[in-house]
């Protein structure tokens, strides 16, 4: 079965052009998976049921994950079966026409226009890696990446003098990302001169046409990017501020703005509007806050 599962991964890599991010958690959930029909003494892809499906799911719940990682497990076994049936491994598709479980609605964290100004106004260190974060911190907040785009960003794809960014999101797509402003001024600060700094600490092939370094001159990596943010964050007063609440905040200040929904989900990286449309909900959400506050007649009168 495992060997299998190593089929169905590189499929997802080679040939759909999956980001390695989701191989990697695809590959967690489908040996999870596998590891269950190990145990349930499965030997056979014939001797998978809905029954089956359905105890494995009943023990994700049991366990304690999420409705989101839920779903996506599902997800990764829709697609496992799909793919086992397609290269003719097996006639049974026991997840044929199988629902995804029900996600409960949630709104994405976001700081306010205040928060973003205290966390980008705070004093950085005058140093190189100083000059790296406050330009980490504005292309996060003033671009809307995604942390795996901020960490695999490139010097090829800056285009500063045109304004903008060539960005390569989930399943490889390419898009477009305006830049100016703020984040412009601290990118070309950080690019004059402090990334060369720490370019010769420990030059190597990968970290040669990086945009952002470590300080042992490699290329940083994701977890570096999630502890500066929750650093800087906290300096400020922002307990536990997560990159992509920087995204969220991002879209959510666009639509304040007066930014359209179509444009809004070109810059993320959107396939499907209904994602960016969750974005309104916030913004309805601060709509109402302010009708709340300034309407004369919107408190009831005791």
């Amino acid at each position: 079965m495992d060997e299998y599962r190593q089929e169905y991964l590189a499929y997802l890599s080679v040939e759909k052009g999956a980001s390695p991010l989701t191989v990697e958690a695809y590959g967690r959930d489908l040996a999870d998976y596998v590891a269950f029909l190990d145990q349930a003494g499965v030997r056979r892809l014939e001797d998978i049921d809905r029954d089956l499906l359905g105890l494995y799911l009943a023990d994700l719940r049991a366990r304690g994950f999420a409705a989101s990682t839920i779903e996506r497990h599902t997800s990764a076994i829709k697609g496992f079966h799909r793919f086992l049936v397609k290269e003719n491994l097996t006639s049974n598709h026991p997840t044929a026409n199988l629902p995804l479980p029900q996600v409960p609605d949630t709104l994405p964290d976001v700081i306010s226009i205040d928060q973003a100004d205290a966390l980008l106004s705070q004093p950085f260190a005058n140093t190189p890696a100083g000059a790296r974060d406050r330009a980490i911190l504005e292309l996060l907040y003033g671009c809307g990446l995604r942390v795996s785009e901020l960490c695999g960003l490139d010097l090829r794809a800056l285009f500063l003098d045109d304004g903008y960014l060539r960005i390569f999101g989930k399943g490889s797509k390419e898009r477009i990302v305006p830049i100016a402003g703020k984040a412009e001024e601290a990118l070309r600060a950080y690019l004059s001169g402090p990334r060369g700094a720490l370019s010769k600490l420990l030059p190597s092939a990968d970290a040669a046409g990086a945009v952002f370094l470590s300080t042992h001159g490699t290329r940083l990596t994701r977890q570096s990017v999630h502890r500066l943010v929750a650093n800087y964050g906290g300096r400020v007063g922002i307990e536990g501020l997560h990159p992509h609440t920087l995204r969220h905040s991002f879209a959510t200040h666009m639509l304040q703005g007066g930014a359209e929904l179509r444009a809004l989900q070109d810059i993320l990286g959107h396939s499907d509007i209904s994602t960016t449309q969750i974005y309104t909900h916030v913004d309805l959400s601060h709509i109402r806050e302010e009708y709340l506050h300034a309407h004369p007649r919107a408190h009831g009168r005791g």
